[in-house]
């Protein structure tokens, strides 16, 4: 809200919300005022506002006290106390605020202008400062209403106009002007009914030369501010969109001294290049430039708390110290020779822990008083930079030149030898206070599940061996493991975790009805999808048995197949451009049987079993796929293997008893032999196994 007019509490309630009540009183004090053509608001225009409100305690109060006549009689007296007040003519233009009345705005909001000096630094905006600078500046309808996403920096727009009031970079009918930024929770708290802080908000803006600037979200305006045709006109809306990554970057790199004087770091720059682009990325449901810092402030949290705990190295010698002297004392009192000559190893190997500690502990509380002194030194620069802002707005030139070329710079030079002191040895160093792009990726892992640190070369061969790897598990499916090998690695990252895999049994999705189950219901319940993927957006997905799904399902992943995107109940769009969907299938199997059994060759079977797959699933959905694998029967060979692979568990659980077991070839050809049907699969060799093979 924008200021000079009125924001009020009486002198000694400044610890206590306001009533509704209250205000109304306050506000008929200043129409008074205004209408009498006095320069303020007194206690005399509070106490006639008072006893003119009929249903009012005050007037209660003086009818119980003073009978049918003594309320008109106090009135009198007060008014005529009001016409002793000087006028001015015409009326002023603003009422200024009596030194009791103007302890209000302490209740309700805080100025922004008094602490522009101390808040961050905003950078970039300034063409949405601008238009809100245009709109306070006209005659009419001069209330600028900021929307956008939640963390895009609506309220930076504000800061940055105080920071300019500040400075004076404003025209003049904004220079020296209040901003104040009002606790909204605490003005709609005092309304009795919906609708009744609307109704005043208007009139206040209709009576005084008050301006207000509003800052809400996109869906907050829909749903309270755009249904209410007279409150929205009264705003000019800013439209604050999610700035870019380089905007972003350049946003953190202001922010930058702030934040390593605040935690007493050193925040290197590529650090805020991964913090941008690794939360652009990885971060869905958030916006820049907000998320970013979020990222910059945590990494820099976790270095700080790095710095005030001792290292392991010191840490796990502290732990096998003190096992050993609680040995040592329980081993003393026995007077048996393994006990004694226990006890002279146990000497032993504690001096030695002792004088591999000595040093360490030395070399660790030297780099800790440096580090502390480097904190206190960043601290007290920021602190002086603060002081010298303030003394150049005051043209106070011989405070500020002793603060820029006397402490700063002593400051100053102080830093960079503590800080050219640990870049020469940074390597051996115990402690670091850098904060890299490692550690940001490692804030990014801890909110999202997502290893999104730096591909090294193990990686890339694990990456490139992930086909031989697939066919250890998968046997006698070449063509299938080459295809999702293939769709694996043409993602830029790639997650070890299996609990990143969702499995979706879509013979639970044979009614129409239960796609909501998918994507959530109107009423608002959860899709299973949707919001798992919306938590964890890199994911594999499987449906599994698909052709058992409904039609109507299978219409809802044409857009997730084609677009990446899916709009849940909630109007929220969820991203699957960074999701491996993988559908089975068991639609022709007869078919491939019958090719098994040599009915027919193995090439018709599969074109008898691709023809039913078209005939089944519609052409839209078949065209968004990017393969279709058939999956090929299984050689004697290839069974052999899987019975080897599942006899893994029996061998394990055996082990567990100490009983060792070793199987031939032959032994499987048995097991084979007794369990293998062509009509169910490999699945019976498990059964078979778990069952006359754990016998």
């Amino acid at each position: 809200m924008l200021r000079p007019p009125l924001k009020l509490t009486l002198p000694l309630m400044d610890d206590f919300k306001v009533t509704h009540k209250t205000n109304e009183v306050v506000g008929r004090a200043q129409e008074l005022a205004l209408s009498a053509g006095h320069a303020e608001v007194t206690v005399v225009h509070l106490a006639v506002a008072l006893i003119s409100d009929p249903s009012g305690i005050f007037s209660e109060a003086i009818n119980n006290a003073g009978g049918e006549h003594a309320l008109q009689s106090v009135e009198r007296v007060f008014n005529e106390a009001m016409k002793k007040i000087l006028s001015l003519t015409p009326s002023p233009d603003e009422i200024t605020l009596s030194t009791t009345l103007r302890r209000a705005l302490k209740t309700y909001g805080k100025d922004l202008v008094e602490q522009a000096g101390k808040r961050d630094p905003v950078i970039g905006r300034d063409e949405e400062i601008k238009r809100v600078v245009r709109i306070l500046s006209r005659r009419t309808k001069n209330n600028p209403i900021l929307t956008g996403e939640p963390g895009v920096g609506k309220t930076a727009v504000v800061e940055a106009l105080a920071q300019r009031i500040l400075r004076g970079d404003v025209p003049s009918n904004l220079a020296n002007v209040r901003l104040i930024e009002l606790d909204m929770a605490a003005l709609v708290a005092g309304t009795k009914y919906r609708g009744e802080f609307e109704a005043e908000i208007k009139g206040c803006f209709e009576r005084s030369g008050g301006r207000c600037i509003g800052a809400t979200t996109l869906e907050d305006f829909r749903k309270y501010v755009e249904k209410d045709a007279a409150f929205e006109r009264r705003f000019q809306q800013v439209y604050v969109v999610e700035p870019s990554v380089a905007d972003t970057i350049s946003t953190l790199r202001g922010l930058k001294e702030r934040y390593e004087g605040h935690h007493g770091v050193r925040i290197q720059d590529h650090a805020l290049v991964a913090a941008a682009h690794l939360s652009a990325r990885y971060i869905t449901g958030r916006y820049l430039p907000d998320k970013a810092i979020d990222l910059v402030d945590e990494a820099s949290a976790s270095v700080r708390v790095q710095l005030d705990s001792q290292p392991e190295k010191i840490d796990s010698l502290k732990r096998k110290i003190l096992l050993l002297e609680v040995e040592l004392h329980a081993i003393e009192k026995e007077e048996d020779k393994v006990s004694k000559g226990r006890a002279k190893e146990v000497r032993k190997e504690l001096d030695d822990l002792r004088n591999k500690l000595k040093p360490l502990m030395e070399k660790y509380k030297k780099e800790k008083a440096r580090f502390d002194e480097l904190r206190r030194l960043k601290q007290k620069r920021e602190e002086l930079l603060i002081a010298l802002q303030e003394a150049e707005r005051r043209l106070n030139l011989p405070r500020a030149t002793d603060l820029r070329f006397g402490a700063i710079q002593e400051v100053e030079s102080s830093i960079k030898a503590l800080e050219g002191n640990s870049s020469t040895s940074d390597e051996n160093l115990m402690l670091t206070e850098t904060v890299k792009a490692e550690q940001i990726a490692e804030v990014v892992s801890r909110w999202t599940g997502i290893p999104v640190t730096r591909l090294g070369q193990n990686e890339k061969e694990r990456l490139l061996g992930l086909a031989e790897r697939l066919r250890d598990r998968v046997v006698g499916q070449d063509k299938a493991v080459k295809v999702v090998a293939d769709a694996v690695l043409s993602l830029p990252r790639l997650s070890q975790s299996n609990s990143l895999t969702m499995r979706i049994d879509m013979s639970e999705y044979m009614e129409q009805h239960s796609v909501s189950r998918l994507i959530g219901a109107p009423p608002g319940y959860v899709g299973q999808l949707t919001e798992a993927v919306r938590r964890r957006p890199y994911n594999v997905v499987l449906f599994d048995e698909v052709e058992k799904a409904h039609i109507a399902v299978s219409n809802t992943l044409l857009q997730v197949l084609d677009d990446g995107r899916l709009t849940d109940s909630q109007g929220r769009t969820v991203n699957f451009t960074n999701t491996v969907i993988i559908m089975t299938s068991n639609l022709g199997a007869e078919h491939l049987l019958s090719g098994l059994m040599g009915n027919v060759s193995m090439q018709v079977a599969i074109d008898m079993a691709m023809q039913e797959v078209r005939k089944y699933f519609r052409p839209e959905l078949l065209n968004r796929l990017d393969e279709i694998v058939v999956f090929d029967p299984l050689s004697h060979e290839q069974l052999r293997k899987v019975a080897r692979l599942q006899m893994k568990d029996v061998i394990a659980r055996l082990a567990e008893r100490r009983v060792a077991l070793k199987m031939t070839d032959a032994a499987f050809d048995i097991v084979l032999e007794k369990s293998y049907d062509p009509a169910y699969g490999a699945r019976p060799i498990r059964r078979w196994l778990a069952k006359g093979g754990g016998d």
